[in-house]
């Protein structure tokens, strides 16, 4: 594997599927891929970044590791009883110095939900089933206690709902559902699916990505004040949008916070959306207001 490895994404949905074959994990994070080489441990930030440097209290821990392992995981802090993602992005968006002193106050855990590299193998192409089998063979083999733990996983949908009802307060956010026969692609996949604590609320649309005639999705500003683009729009949707947008000039761009482009429409279209109600910009559009 070369470094950085684009990681996979979960597609997100009002719902938990349901039927034969679904597997749920209930824990999110801070992404982070840990690599551990022949000398040392690096960390991987969903960007591609190398974020060893603030995270080495995981970093240490990954020594343990056998050489040539790869894994996806979620870099947790827990503050007072409860995950804080809070915590784990002030320490990400730190200076080196101000990130060992959070690392003293709040020491991180590394949550791991899927390898994708063994030594001398690449497990990406192999099932879900069989990743996390293998997952935890390498992680049976590190001393206890350690900073690094798998992830809780069913394959019960009842036992993953009453995970989504009731784990809120805890600081988890939701729940993901993976097929058992799904291989590990980079992207957004539909055999990755997520469920988070959400509402629907009006959203202002104040820009669009993709052709005005047919645009595929939208630069809407939260009731928070966020500006975030939307999932991909539905057809009947993007048909809709399209009518207002042919009036509207396509002339300046904009930025999201997390730096998606966008063009800028003109104010007055509404739209609502399903908007997390926790940390994540992330909303899926659902019709017009």
């Amino acid at each position: 594997m070369e470094w950085p490895v684009q990681v996979a994404l979960a597609q997100l949905v009002a719902t938990l599927p349901a039927g034969r074959g679904w597997w749920y994990e209930n824990l999110d994070g801070h992404r982070t891929v840990l690599w551990r080489t022949a000398e040392t441990v690096r960390l991987q930030a969903r960007s591609g970044r190398d974020v060893a440097a603030w995270w080495m209290d995981i970093a240490l821990a990954g020594m343990d590791l056998p050489a040539g392992v790869v894994l996806d995981d979620e870099a947790v802090v827990v503050v007072d009883g409860r995950i804080s993602f809070e915590a784990a992005q002030s320490r990400a968006a730190s200076t080196l110095e101000w990130a060992r002193r959070l690392a003293q106050m709040h020491p991180a855990l590394f949550i791991v939900w899927d390898v994708l590299a063994l030594p001398g193998r690449d497990m990406r192409g192999r099932p879900y089933t069989e990743r996390r089998a293998a997952m935890l063979d390498v992680l049976a083999g590190l001393p206890s206690p350690s900073r690094i733990q798998a992830v809780s996983a069913t394959d019960d949908r009842e036992v993953a709902q009453a995970w989504y009802d009731s784990l809120q307060d805890t600081g988890v956010e939701g729940v993901v559902a993976k097929l058992a026969t799904s291989t590990y692609r980079a992207g957004r996949s539909g055999a990755w699916r997520k469920v988070r604590h959400a509402e629907a609320v009006d959203a202002d649309v104040v820009g669009y990505v993709g052709p005005p005639s047919r645009p595929r999705a939208l630069a809407v500003r939260l009731p928070d004040g966020r500006i975030a683009l939307s999932q991909r729009l539905g057809a009947v949707l993007a048909v809709q949008v399209a009518e207002y947008l042919a009036e509207s000039p396509a002339v300046q761009r904009g930025r999201t916070a997390a730096g998606e482009v966008y063009v800028r429409a003109e104010p007055g279209l509404m739209v609502e959306v399903i908007a997390g109600t926790t940390r994540h910009a992330v909303v899926t559009a659902t019709r017009l207001r």
